[in-house]
């Protein structure tokens, strides 16, 4: 059975209770090892109670079919050697699994038909080399218990694939098999890993660049899932969001800086003028491209990083690529540096038995035969490894170290060791695959446990390359944690390229106010334009402006909507107080007139002024002035649908007593010579109360209909002035009509009027009345030409105001030139005097 292991130092067990050498041994300066050919190498295999199987790619292949041309990969011996000095840890622990041994049997995955001969050899029952085909997964007694790796999303896929059909748990320990994909526990039931997945990372990036405010940007990924589900996952994110890609490119695989495509691609880059560069590809597709980025002279961009090359050796040791600008990364959380003491002593104490490959290695030639399956049989000869320390190599070993130790901690709980002693019972991988998700223990300070979809429960470091002189060194300089996800920066320890944070965005931001008007396919290329009035701009929509509602309002450009002004008459403006008073005053005169008739009413002036009719005058007066308290306050129904009513009915009500006396006088001193019945049937007839009743009738009648037809209700009125809203009344037809009605009424009034101005002066008011009636008018007049013009309070100023001058020029043109008769020349209010009045317009009649 070929196993695909490397011939390394035969294991050396030492007692349980038995720790590494001391940390101080002196290191080689130079650790040499030979990796030899064997077909069965029991250096790569530890028996135990328990065994596990480790997949990690000692070598590389330029070709996945061909493993002749193999090379060696230091990582993944790196990550070998952290499986086993885990095991050895925990076989010598006296509290973890203390009376039950782990084993172990190593193979070398560098392609995929080793990766898959790997996987069934894990599957294979113990000490047989075929799978056995069960009806129940339950009964499975596979050769290892849990397997740890392999070290790429690619070969992890394949692997989780086959496991999870028999839940043998599968613990990942690489970066490269961080794909979101392998979350998915419909597909995957039996995967763990100890490294985030790339969902966290991708958010981790996405914060990265919204916390700088960079909306304009490239993204370049590898040829294979690592890189293709990364992308598509971040391209998701800044699609929801205000960030923009301006172009998305590809890696290619397999290739070097000579590549055609490479070339392409960074023309391309340097074309679109892109600041900040997001590379989400392995180590290895990276490479090349900025071997190729720096001979095209690309300088002075922001870079970020996948966890995958941010700390790689290989990478950053590109001549001249100090010159490329800012490289920030992603990096899984530091290890605790005691951790990594303790793996280079042990590895230190290793040395001894290095030495031994050195006398094995011909023999290891002669054995390989024609067994060609696994990379490690194509080794021809030794590889020096130099011991320059690699983060990228400590993180991935405490990775592997976390992972066995998971499975241990699941062993331990599965087998009751809690009592101080293990159960020897069978052990099946379905079961323990229960145990190892439920694990919470910490590990050098870090906290080990798995959420719902086998993701151990980190976040990322953010760091941040450094260049002292030729020297490269990297820094910490954020963080971003889970549950709840935070991105925490230090802007202290960032060294930019440039002496400020770059700006990377299609244009410049807008203006507060402004909305985005989106040129081309990309949101983040736009140009400005202030929001009309009435609209504001919503943060969470920069490229439409919102409508304000109805009882708001905003200026052009605005970012918010302020509430409208409520506008009507109240009763506390100050220009409301003086209209106020000044009806007031006019009821109070009106009063006093009445008063003033009531005790003189048995005189000339009264009896000539209408006698009783006077009062019926002054009452309808009274009646128009109240009117005009139904224009102050806050429009209501009921003042709606008085205010104009009251006015007509009762102005009417007053002409029509006017043109009724007018009517008399003419008749008793003009039309009585000519046509003696005609005033004899208008008294006979009562001609003066059916005039005034039936003028009055037809205005009530006639505002009774418009008001049910179209009653006046209150409104709001919106379109007058952008900041207020015009609490008015509706104007209904009822005022039209009462208008109209009044108007012809006081032509009637007028003429009657101008008819009379050469009766006797005790009679003739004619040109006082005629004065007043010209007045009443002239505000009628100018009420009408305002209609539309003024709207709101203005427009309930200027009908109050007319109002106010009509009352005031009739009482003043009709009642008060009496009381002024009355109070102060009481000799003219005599019989006598009335006498002579009319003795004198006799003659002045029989002279001409």
């Amino acid at each position: 059975r070929a196993v695909g292991a490397a011939h390394l130092p035969r294991l050396q067990h030492r007692p349980r209770g038995a720790g590494p050498p001391h940390p101080t041994m002196p290191p080689p300066v130079l650790l040499r090892l030979c990796l030899c050919v064997a077909a069965a190498a029991s250096s790569f295999i530890l028996r135990g109670d328990h065994h596990l199987a480790g997949l990690f790619s000692l070598h590389t292949t330029a070709r996945q079919d061909d493993t002749s041309l193999a090379t060696f990969k230091s990582h993944g011996y790196c990550l070998a050697q952290a499986l086993r000095f885990a095991v050895e840890e925990i076989n010598n622990s006296t509290t973890l699994l203390p009376n039950v041994t782990l084993g172990y049997e190593i193979y070398d995955t560098c392609s995929e038909s080793t990766n898959f001969h790997a996987t069934l050899c894990a599957l294979a029952r113990k000490g047989r080399q075929d799978v056995q085909v069960l009806p129940s997964f339950q009964h499975y007694e596979p050769q290892a218990v849990a397997v740890i790796g392999p070290d790429s999303s690619r070969l992890a896929l394949t692997t989780a694939a086959v496991l999870s059909l028999f839940l043998i748990p599968e613990v990942s320990i690489s970066y490269e098999a961080s794909t979101e994909l392998l979350s998915l526990k419909q597909l995957y039931p039996s995967f763990l890993r100890t490294i985030p997945s790339d969902k966290q990372q991708v958010k981790a990036i996405f914060l990265l660049l919204q916390h700088f405010g960079w909306t304009w940007v490239v993204l370049l990924g590898s040829d294979d899932t690592y890189g293709r589900a990364g992308l598509d996952a971040l391209q998701e994110l800044l699609t929801a969001s205000n960030v923009c890609v301006a172009y998305r490119g590809t890696l290619p695989a397999n290739s070097d800086a000579s590549n055609p495509e490479l070339h392409n691609l960074v023309q391309i880059l340097t074309d679109v003028k892109v600041n900040v560069t997001v590379v989400f590809s392995t180590r290895g597709r990276v490479l090349p491209f900025f071997e190729v980025a720096v001979q095209r002279n690309i300088t002075d961009m922001v870079w970020v990083a996948s966890e995958d090359w941010s700390l790689a050796q290989t990478v950053w040791q590109v001549p001249g690529i100090q010159t490329i600008g800012t490289v920030f990364g992603m990096a899984v959380e530091k290890p605790e540096p005691t951790m990594l003491e303790r793996f280079e002593a042990w590895k230190m104490w290793e040395e001894g038995a290095v030495a031994e490959c050195g006398s094995s290695a011909e023999a290891g030639r002669e054995s390989a035969g024609s067994t060609r399956l696994d990379c490690t049989q194509c080794c021809t000869g030794c590889r020096a490894l130099a011991t320059v320390p690699d983060m990228y190599d400590a993180q991935g070993s405490f990775s592997v170290y976390s992972a066995v130790y998971a499975v241990a901690h699941g062993l331990h709980d599965l087998l009751g060791c809690a009592s101080g002693a293990c159960s020897k019972g069978t052990v099946y991988p379905w079961q323990l695959l229960q145990n190892i998700k439920e694990v919470n223990f910490t590990l050098y300070k870090s906290r080990i446990s798995f959420d719902a979809h086998g993701d151990i429960r980190k976040g990322y470091d953010i760091v941040m390359w450094k260049w002292l002189g030729p020297k490269w060194a990297s820094d910490v300089i954020g963080t971003f944690h889970v549950n709840p996800d935070r991105l925490s920066i230090d802007p202290g320890k960032i060294l930019w390229h440039t002496e400020d944070v770059p700006e990377c965005c299609c244009l410049s931001a807008c203006k507060p106010g402004e909305m985005r008007l989106q040129q081309s396919r990309h949101k983040c290329c736009f140009s400005c334009v202030p929001c009309p009035p009435g609209t504001f701009l919503n943060t969470s929509d920069p490229f439409d402006c919102q409508a304000c509602g109805l009882d708001e309002w905003a200026p052009a450009g605005s970012e918010v909507c302020f509430n409208r002004t409520i506008e009507f008459l109240s009763w506390s403006e100050p220009l409301s107080c003086a209209l106020l008073a000044l009806a007031v005053l006019l009821m109070l005169l009106i009063t006093a007139l009445a008063v003033l008739f009531a005790l003189n009413a048995s005189t000339p002036v009264v009896k000539s002024a209408g006698g009783k009719t006077c009062f019926l005058m002054l009452g309808s007066l009274a009646c128009t002035c109240s009117s005009l308290f139904c224009y102050f306050g806050e429009p209501s129904r009921v003042a709606c649908l008085l205010r104009e009513p009251l006015f007509a009915i009762s102005f009417t009500l007053f002409l029509s007593c006017v043109a009724t006396r007018s009517f008399q006088i003419l008749c008793i001193f003009k039309l009585n010579a000519r046509w003696p019945a005609l005033y004899e049937a208008w008294m006979r007839r009562q001609g003066p109360v059916l005039f005034v009743a039936a003028s009055t009738a037809a205005q009530v009648a006639l505002c009774v209909a418009t008001e049910v037809a179209s009653p006046s209700v209150p409104r709001r009125e919106y379109g007058v002035r952008d900041e207020r809203v015009m609490l008015e009344c509706t104007r209904s037809a009822a005022a039209d009509a009462a208008t109209a009605y009044t108007l012809l009424l006081s032509a009637a009034c007028f003429a009657l009027s101008y008819a009379g101005t050469d009766l006797p002066a005790a009679y003739n008011e004619a040109k006082s009345l005629t004065v007043s009636l010209l007045l009443h008018l002239g505000c009628s007049a100018a009420v009408l030409c305002s209609h539309g013009t003024l709207r709101g309070q203005a427009e309930t100023v200027a009908r109050v105001l007319s109002a106010l001058g009509t009352l005031a020029a009739l009482l003043g043109g009709y009642f008060v030139p009496r009381a002024f008769v009355i109070l102060l020349r009481p000799h003219q209010n005599t019989a006598e005097h009335f006498q002579m009045v009319i003795q004198e317009y006799t003659r002045r009649l029989a002279a001409a």
